[in-house]
């Protein structure tokens, strides 16, 4: 897949040519990841702190709360990488510190090794001192303890020739396990696609803020023939991952809705669909996933109005339910209920809620057998989503949360409260 950059120097989005002269100026990072979270995963590039000049911390922090990131640059120290696991960040990205001393004391699963060549030789210090070390034998020596390596093309970064794809399959196979980026020429989605077939990623900067290609066609590339039809089966999601529908997409339909951010397929009768255009039931796009085998989509969307389906129910495939479906009719309560309503009272009066959340807390905590437990957790998640949706925050939002809190590392003791000790 496609993994686009953002590099940061003095809060702003950059991007270098061989890591000197500035050739682009992004702008607003935060600009920048609202348009490539779509794809997944975003590298972001500290360029300050690799440089030893300062520290874009507080901009990154953000960025990673946006979207899953990889993080790199300036780190150098067990204590620094731990620092930005426990931040969320999915994975982290080390150059020089890529060592035995240190890898050994991080999660392998979330450690990448930056090796950058130049002519296969790997360089280091800015990339301007050859350490006489292949890029092959740095591979064989730290494969055992990093779940990737970013292997960078020094010789071509941010000149938009070309990706060296005869040098990415060997790289590939060397590796084992771990999977393999390279970066540094991209120049065509096309090249997206034949590194994507060769089994590693491409992290591309330049190329897409100059527009050399779309995130859209690069996602595109990616997938297998689909043969004559020209069109790839996608299931659409909610933000919790309810099942929407089954549409079709097509290269032109992928590369709009990525543009777009919104919800565009492909209609076998009509060509390209911007769905909700005429019944204003219209989707923001959060996110475009391909599945293992590269020949179908999945798209996470945000979805306005009546629903998905033609209907007027939200999904073609049942009535809604579970916790969005809780959470969207308490919201319409807290809104539009005649006064008599219990939501709408419990909203109304924080002293009622916050008495009925203890209480049932502590019921749950009480609770012995299944069955009372799946009474008090029920009674206790209805007044918790009351709450939630009283302060307009989603069940996608606490989730995200609870995901981005699973990555920490330095895990916090178990302690019991001050009040039942």
């Amino acid at each position: 897949m496609i993994i686009p950059s953002i590099d940061i120097q003095g809060g702003q989005a950059v991007q270098l040519v061989q890591g000197r002269r500035l050739a682009v100026e992004g702008g607003d990072p935060r600009a920048v990841m609202e348009r490539f979270r779509v794809a997944g995963t975003v590298a972001v590039v500290d360029l300050d702190a690799a440089l030893g000049t300062g520290d874009n911390t507080e901009t990154i922090e953000e960025l990673i709360a946006m979207g899953p990131c990889r993080v790199g640059g300036g780190i150098r120290s067990v204590e620094r990488a731990r620092q930005w696991l426990d931040a969320g960040a999915q994975q982290i990205v080390l150059g020089t510190a890529a060592r035995p001393e240190i890898l050994s004391r991080l999660p392998r699963e979330r450690t990448i090794a930056a090796l950058d060549s130049w002519q296969n030789d790997v360089v280091v210090e800015g990339w301007t001192r050859k350490t006489g070390v292949s890029v092959e034998d740095r591979i064989d020596e730290l494969s055992d303890m990093v779940g990737g390596f970013l292997v960078t093309f020094v010789e071509v970064e941010g000149g938009l020739g070309g990706v060296p794809l005869d040098r990415v399959a060997p790289l590939v196979e060397r590796a084992g396990e771990a999977r393999v980026t390279v970066a540094g020429g991209a120049a065509a989605a096309d090249e997206i696609g034949e590194i994507d077939r060769a089994g590693a990623d491409t992290q591309v900067g330049m190329a897409l803020y100059t527009d050399q290609f779309s995130l859209g066609e690069a996602i595109a590339a990616t997938l297998r023939d689909p043969g004559p039809s020209g069109l790839w089966p996608t299931v659409v999601t909610d933000e919790l991952g309810v099942c929407l529908g089954l549409v079709w997409s097509s290269a032109e339909s992928v590369r709009v809705a990525v543009d777009e951010r919104q919800g565009v397929y492909h209609s076998r009768s009509r060509g390209l669909w911007r769905k909700g255009q005429q019944s204003g039931a219209t989707q923001e796009l959060v996110g475009v996933a391909l599945d293992c085998d590269r020949d179908a989509l999945r798209f996470t969307v945000h979805q306005r109005g009546q629903g998905f389906c033609h209907t007027g129910e939200r999904s073609c495939f049942s009535s809604d339910a579970g916790w969005g479906a809780l959470f969207r009719r308490l919201s319409e309560r807290i809104e539009r209920a005649p006064d008599g309503s219990y939501t709408r009272e419990l909203a109304a009066s924080p002293r009622l809620l916050r008495g009925k959340l203890i209480e049932e807390a502590k019921e749950l905590a009480d609770a012995a057998t299944p069955a009372e437990v799946t009474h008090e957790a029920a009674d206790l998640l209805y007044f918790a989503t009351v709450a939630m949706a009283r302060a307009g925050v989603d069940p996608a939002t606490v989730l995200d949360l609870l995901d981005h809190r699973a990555l920490v590392v330095n895990r916090r003791r178990a302690s019991l409260p001050d009040e039942v000790r």
